[in-house]
């Protein structure tokens, strides 16, 4: 999973700057590297480009320019595709954007899959990853547009809306807390479901382990296993080195 992180000099109001990620050049290198042995997927926002930190597209009154972002987002999506990208996965929360997404890559002839991370909840476990990609909004937060954490009715119909503009998988996250909700769609959807175990997870875990609490391994395979409980397919993981190496 690629993320884009650019200066901060670079960034626009609109999120321009896609045009230029080093997700692309990295898309190149890694499959003329790795061919078909590497899925590369990467992620469709505007948080990382735009100069205010936001998902989408902000107007001069404080409010998402919806359709603004929605076209943004299918052009960035696109580039990534004609990069080489294997999947596309918008984490924006910007609603109709899957629809928008598909008719593009449609009309480039591309036929990427697309994983969207429909059921994301509005969550303070992503501090540690904005901090690391410098993509923090500016002002306000992302409340507007990311799912409320008691929204369930909201995650299912979220995702029953994507998977109906075209979507290929969905996604939950965070992963841990909203197990309940993986198990929701699992028993409402017939597509593939991925988890996020986001960097407030991981930190959770690895600083437990790390103050000798509990054991990094076992509750880290105790974790996997709730996921596959619940009916998770995908999981994204930042343990994934670890666990490659555990299970070897």
């Amino acid at each position: 999973m690629l993320f884009g992180v650019m200066n901060s000099e670079d960034k626009d109001e609109e999120g321009n700057s896609f045009a230029d990620s080093p997700v692309i050049q990295a898309l190149r290198n890694l499959k003329l590297a790795y061919g078909s042995d590497l899925l590369l997927c990467v992620d469709i926002c505007l948080c990382g480009y735009t100069s205010y930190g936001h998902c989408g597209i902000v107007k001069e009154d404080g409010t998402l320019d919806l359709l603004r972002s929605q076209h943004q987002l299918a052009q960035m999506s696109v580039k990534f595709a004609e990069a080489g990208a294997d999947v596309i996965c918008p984490s924006d929360m910007m609603d109709g954007r899957i629809y928008y997404i598909k008719e593009l890559l449609l009309e480039h002839k591309l036929f990427t899959p697309i994983l969207s991370y429909s059921s994301k909840f509005h969550s303070c476990f992503y501090g540690p990853f904005r901090d690391a990609a410098h993509s923090a909004p500016s002002f306000g937060d992302r409340g507007g547009y990311q799912l409320p954490p008691n929204a369930r009715e909201l995650a299912i119909r979220a995702a029953k809306r994507d998977i109906a503009e075209g979507a290929d998988f969905v996604m939950v996250k965070p992963g841990m807390p909203y197990l309940d909700i993986i198990r929701d769609l699992k028993n409402e959807v017939r597509v593939p479901i991925a988890c996020y175990q986001v960097s407030g997870e991981y930190a959770m875990i690895y600083f437990a382990a790390q103050a000798g609490a509990i054991d990094l391994k076992k509750s880290v395979m105790e974790s996997m296993n709730g996921f596959l409980r619940a009916g998770c397919q995908i999981i994204i993981t930042y343990f994934a080195p670890q666990i490659l190496e555990w299970i070897n």
